[in-house]
């Protein structure tokens, strides 16, 4: 398993695409191909995840006074005919003083912060390579990311990202989400770290924002945010439940056994 926490490199014994050549020299890169490709594997991740079970906890605190805070802890479920679900484990009251929660923070919540850039999405931004890094010991392809245009009702990452040069998947993003501007909001910059959960994909593992919000108004409000994801598990499909008498499979026409008497 690979992290880039513990960076961990069991297993890992493809080349990264930039990998020197047998005389020592280094290939040139080529950014189209790397988009294209870690495109198409967010294109998997995000159907895998789909199939995952996890818990979600989110806190936001207001840091100056008076502050106030949100608390929200989520299991992602199936039901038993197989339909993903939200179960809200633990929600307590809102104290929030002086910022309010709208339906755009929870769109960045459930698709801006854990982000996935797929095929389908890369026309959307502007995407520019900046360069190779190293992340706790794991080699990564950094890009700035912008979207090209805002259309209403949706919003969209800005930052940049960090994708794996072996497994070609985003293991680390930094920026906001944006949007069309509706009245006075303002949006925290938020870092999301994955980890290799399956010894596949990596999974966004944790969120943490400690940003300043600047309001229209003039108003200016620090607030720090955390999210973590845990407790992945694959989903195998829903189980089968039988209600009545049991019918013995070994043989058809046995008379199933009479239902227990309740005493009189």
């Amino acid at each position: 398993m690979r992290t880039l926490f513990l960076a961990i490199g069991i297993g890992a014994v493809s080349l990264p695409i930039w990998a020197a050549d047998a005389a020592g020299a280094a290939p040139a890169i080529n950014p189209d191909e790397i988009i294209q490709k870690f495109a198409a594997k967010e294109a998997e991740f995000r159907d895998a995840r789909n199939n995952y079970t996890y818990r979600q906890s989110v806190k936001l605190e207001e840091t100056d006074p008076p502050g106030g805070k949100w608390e929200l802890v989520e299991d992602i479920i199936f039901s038993p005919e197989g339909k993903r679900m939200e179960k809200v484990v633990y929600a307590p009251v809102v104290s929030l003083q002086r910022i309010l929660l709208t339906p755009q923070d929870q769109q960045d919540l459930r698709d801006v912060q854990p982000f996935v850039l797929t095929t389908s999405e890369i026309g959307e931004y502007d995407i520019h390579y900046l360069g190779r890094e190293k992340l706790d010991e794991i080699g990564t392809y950094s890009f700035s990311v912008k979207p090209k245009k805002l259309l209403p009702n949706k919003r969209y990452f800005e930052g940049e990202i960090w994708v794996d040069d072996r497994d070609l998947q985003i293991v680390k993003t930094y920026g906001k989400g944006v949007g069309v501007r509706k009245g006075d909001d303002a949006y925290p910059k938020f870092e999301t770290y994955r980890e290799q959960i399956d010894g596949k994909y990596w999974f966004p593992t944790y969120t943490h924002a400690d940003d300043t919000l600047h309001f229209k108004s003039g108003e200016n409000v620090h607030v720090k945010m955390t999210v973590k994801y845990q407790d992945y598990k694959r989903y195998e499909g829903k189980s089968t439940i039988k209600y009545g008498n049991v019918v013995d499979d070994k043989d058809p026409g046995k008379k199933p056994d009479a239902p227990p008497q309740l005493p009189k």
